[in-house]
């Protein structure tokens, strides 16, 4: 009875919480938004590429208060916001707008496990646009800069026993700075969407050991049937040893050690499973940290043999490649937003669906558009088979325009402090995302947006990552540098430039249209490049148009990007809706051109 009893008083208790949070706004909403619990916010582990077995998240109803810049935070809050979603968005039960005069303050508390006594504590962002400054217990932790990669701060000196207040500030200046925020402006209208601040992403707690493995960084080797992992480790010693253990399933299928901060060269079996879109094969890995004889950490990741790279074909034509064989990357233009979330997905099932929807359509390639996404989603990126072009979020000028230049233009110069703020995040994004399996192309500029010493960039991009391809400025001003050329034609293909040095791509093209009238962000306001009035016509203009690239395909293309996977805000150019809830043409027509595309170059 007493069990019982308990139970009925936790199942009330989280009715009565959950009664008190309700979506913001009227506007169309996912069929997930549905399902969000303020009790059970995005629960799912949020670093699947080292993971431990203890942590703690903080998702859920916070205070919140937005405040004049550099006002001292407030005694009294104006609400709760449900984290991780943006001030803006409607699931944050909030959804008021900013700008660059106002702070966001965001206050909890939280109490640390028992079971976690002895241990240090991290306290772990996915991200928050832009500024955060950290306090616990009104001790000051640390200071974060940039939108989209995690950071962290080790707060245990902070701590106390029980009932331990966090508070988070922001300032996210939005377009009044010079800082990445891709589509994100203050009034939006056509390709141009609503801000995003402040926390999007999951907030946790971790427990480690003083001696911890910080950081994983993988890297295949096909043409040596090698997997180098190294290991940072904090509190590192010369005596410290690092295993890794490399699984098929439940078989162990390869092993090795290092000792002295050096990586770990495994040897991979003869019989080595390859990545592709049609074989995602990922390797389970077990990463041990020993001292003296002890496994002082240990965490749990995932790697995929694969690689990425070009060559020149028996037509002279230079293509690009996936583990040694021409392979034409399709895909099309994933902006990233949710109409209930913005920026953030409302549950781990959507995310994942935009992706298996993507797989669906016949594709094998995503280009992420200037938009850095959860850990979570390159996961199933991983785990389906997509190859991911990352683009660099785009920011100061943005969207200015200069003159279009081919090769050796003139480009925009930027500030010290904007040039330095791009490189500090450039790499951080570079630095989080390097170990995933799918990605497989480095953008670091998007049509001229922002566009700065590209040849220097393009090359630094490349030496830092020597594994993927770069894409030095996708549609953009064109340069003779990095490892493909890029171009954007919209609605219909059109090959009006080629390299024959590198690999030439179509970036961008289609941009087809359909107004669902049901679906609409804006029911009076709607923007395509071109506008269809029925699935058939659209349908069959998507067909032409692929066609029309598949000739292309044996006079140079390499790759291509159709915009784009959902209709998001007032652009009604998506295969789905918005909300995605309807899927706007002919699935298995788009899915049959498609594969024929991309097994165009197979011999």
């Amino acid at each position: 009875m007493k069990t019982s009893l308990i139970s009925v008083f936790c199942m009330l208790f989280s009715l009565s919480v959950s009664a008190q949070w309700k979506p913001a706004g009227d506007l169309i909403k996912t069929k997930w938004a549905e399902q969000v619990n303020p009790e059970n916010v995005l629960p799912e582990y949020p670093r699947p590429i080292m993971e431990r077995g203890e942590w703690k998240n903080l998702n859920g109803l916070w205070n919140y208060a937005i405040v004049e810049k550099g006002a001292r935070t407030p005694q009294t809050f104006d609400g709760e916001i449900l984290v991780p979603f943006a001030v803006e968005s409607s699931l944050s039960g909030v959804q008021k707008r900013i700008d660059d005069t106002k702070e966001l303050v965001y206050q909890r508390t939280f109490e640390v496990p028992s079971t976690w006594k002895g241990k240090q504590v991290l306290l772990h962002f996915g991200a928050v646009d832009w500024k955060a400054d950290v306090w616990v217990n009104d001790i000051k932790v640390g200071s974060h800069t940039g939108g989209y990669a995690p950071f962290s701060f080790d707060i245990t000196p902070a701590l106390v026993a029980k009932n331990n207040k966090l508070v988070v500030r922001v300032w996210d200046p939005t377009d009044k700075s010079y800082q990445p925020r891709g589509k994100q402006v203050s009034n939006p209208s056509g390709i141009w969407y609503t801000p995003v601040s402040g926390i999007w992403q999951t907030v946790w707690l971790e427990p480690v050991s003083e001696k911890h493995i910080a950081n994983l960084r993988i890297l295949p080797d096909v043409d040596r049937n090698i997997l180098k992992v190294d290991a940072c480790v904090a509190e590192g010693a010369a005596t410290d040893m690092v295993e890794v253990n490399v699984y098929d399933g439940n078989q162990l299928v390869a092993s090795g050690k290092s000792i002295n901060g050096q990586a770990v060269d495994v040897a991979m079996p003869e019989n080595v499973k390859l990545w592709s879109p049609n074989s995602p094969f990922l390797y389970t890995l077990k990463v041990n940290l020993i001292n003296k004889g002890k496994v002082v950490d240990k965490v749990d990741s995932y790697a995929a043999m694969r690689k990425y790279s070009t060559k020149r074909d028996a037509d002279g034509i230079v293509r690009l490649e996936l583990n040694n064989q021409p392979l034409f990357q399709f895909g099309p233009l994933d902006q990233g937003w949710w109409p209930d979330g913005l920026y953030t997905a409302p549950s781990d099932e959507a995310l994942r669906y935009d992706v298996q929807k993507t797989k669906d359509f016949g594709f094998n390639m995503i280009r992420k558009h200037i938009k850095v996404e959860p850990a979570r989603w390159y996961m199933h990126c991983d785990q389906l088979g997509i190859i991911v072009w990352q683009d660099m979020p785009s920011g100061d000028k943005n969207p200015e325009w200069q003159m279009y230049q081919y090769f050796n233009g003139r480009e925009r110069e930027r500030s010290a402090v904007s040039e330095a703020n791009y490189r500090k995040e450039w790499k951080e994004i570079m630095d989080y995302l390097y170990s995933y399996p799918c990605i497989g192309t480095w953008v670091p500029f998007n049509e001229a947006w922002g566009q700065f010493k590209t040849q220097e960039i393009a090359e630094w991009t490349k030496q830092y990552d020597p594994s993927r391809l770069v894409n030095p400025a996708s549609g953009g001003n064109h340069y003779q540098c990095g490892d493909m050329l890029d171009l954007h034609k919209y609605p219909a293909p059109e090959m009006y430039l080629y390299d024959a040095q590198r690999p030439t791509v179509l970036g961008e093209y289609g941009g087809i249209g359909l107004v669902l009238k049901d679906h609409l962000w804006e029911p009076n306001r709607n923007w395509g490049y071109v506008q269809f009035n029925s699935s058939k016509e659209a349908t069959d203009e998507y067909v032409k148009y692929a066609e029309m690239l598949y000739n292309m395909i044996k006079k140079g293309f390499s790759g291509a990007v159709y915009t784009q996977t959902t209709d998001v805000e007032i652009e009604v150019n998506g295969l789905m809706t918005y909300d995605r809830k309807v899927i706007k043409l002919d699935e298995a027509r788009i899915r049959e051109i498609n594969q024929r595309i991309c097994n165009s170059l197979k011999k």
